[in-house]
C-alpha cells in the first residue's frame, strides 16, 4: 500500500512552512502527487481583494519551489469561494474525497479558525495528519506510537496508516486502561492486532499502561516523548452533546497539546 495522492491545506499561519515541510517529506518517500489547497472564503459580501490574492500568491510561489526543489509532482489548487456562510473546512473536506491523506495544520493560540484539525477529522473521510505550528519533524512515521482500544475509530486508523507502518522501523501498539482492575496484559490487549499487522509485515510490539492519576492524552504524550515516537496514530472518538458532533475528550486534549505530528481516522 501507498499514498498516491496527498492534500495539504495551505494558509498564512505561522505553522504553514512547518506542514510543508512534512508534506513534501511524505510525498517523496512514497512517490506521491502533492495538492496544495489554500482557500479564501467570505463571512458576508465583500468584493475581491486584492491583497489577499498577494498572499496567496507568495504562499503558492514558496510551495512551487519547495517542491520542485524536490523533485515531487505537485499542483496548486486556490479557492476563492464566494457563498456566505461556507467555511474553508467544508472545502477542504470535499477536495478530500479525492486523495489519499490529508495534512492539515494545529492552529496556535492566537490564530482563527482554530477548529479546523477537529471539523476535518470529523468529516473529510479519509486519514489526516495533524502538524504541530511549532517545532520541525526531520522524521515522520520511522518510529510509530500506535494508541489501541479496540473499536471502530482505532481499527480505522491503524488500517489507514498501514503505508506508514509498512516502512517504519519501530512500531508499538499501546492499550492504556484507566483503572488496574482490567487484569490484562499488553499481549492479551493488543495481541490480534498485532497478529493482523505481521500479516503486512509490520512488527509491532504490544504493550500496556495502567493510568490512574493523569489524562489518559498526558500518558500517551509523555510515552511519545520518553521513548522517542515522531508519530503518534489514533481513532478520533467522537460524540454529540446537544446534537453537535465533537471529538472525544482524548482527541481534543492531543489536538491543542500535541509536540508529535497525529495522524487521526474518524
Amino acid at each position: 500500500m501507498a499514498f498516491a495522492d496527498i492534500l495539504l491545506h495551505m494558509d498564512q499561519t505561522k505553522g504553514c512552512q512547518v506542514r510543508l515541510a512534512v508534506a513534501i517529506q511524505l510525498a517523496k518517500r512514497f512517490g506521491a502527487r502533492l495538492t496544495g489547497l489554500y482557500v479564501i472564503t467570505h463571512q458576508y459580501y465583500q468584493p475581491r481583494r486584492n491583497d489577499a490574492e498577494t498572499a496567496a500568491a507568495e504562499v503558492r510561489r514558496t510551495f512551487e519551489e519547495e517542491a520542485e526543489r524536490a523533485g515531487i509532482e505537485a499542483r496548486w489548487q486556490y479557492i476563492d469561494w464566494s457563498v456566505i456562510g461556507v467555511g474553508a473546512t467544508e472545502i477542504i473536506n470535499n477536495h478530500a474525497h479525492y486523495t489519499d491523506l490529508v495534512i492539515v495544520g494545529q492552529a496556535a493560540p492566537d490564530e482563527s479558525p482554530a477548529d479546523i484539525p477537529e471539523r476535518v477529522v470529523l468529516g473529510a473521510g479519509r486519514p489526516v495528519l495533524v502538524v504541530p505550528y511549532a517545532g520541525s519533524f526531520a522524521t515522520v512515521g520511522e518510529r510509530i506510537l500506535v494508541a489501541w482500544k479496540a473499536g471502530r475509530e482505532a481499527t480505522r486508523a491503524v488500517n489507514d496508516a498501514l503505508p506508514l507502518l509498512e516502512r517504519a522501523q519501530r512500531v508499538e501498539v499501546l492499550a492504556i486502561n484507566s483503572a488496574e482492575s482490567y487484569g490484562d496484559d499488553g499481549e492479551s490487549l493488543c495481541g490480534d492486532i498485532c497478529q493482523h499487522l505481521q500479516r503486512h509485515g509490520v512488527k509491532a510490539t504490544p504493550d500496556r499502561m495502567v493510568v490512574s492519576n493523569m489524562p489518559v492524552g498526558d500518558a500517551l504524550l509523555n510515552r511519545t516523548c520518553d521513548e522517542g515516537y515522531d508519530l503518534l496514530v489514533m481513532g478520533a472518538y467522537a460524540h454529540t452533546p446537544q446534537g453537535k458532533m465533537t471529538l472525544g475528550a482524548v482527541a481534543g486534549q492531543l489536538l491543542r497539546q500535541m509536540t508529535v505530528p497525529v495522524l487521526m481516522s474518524h
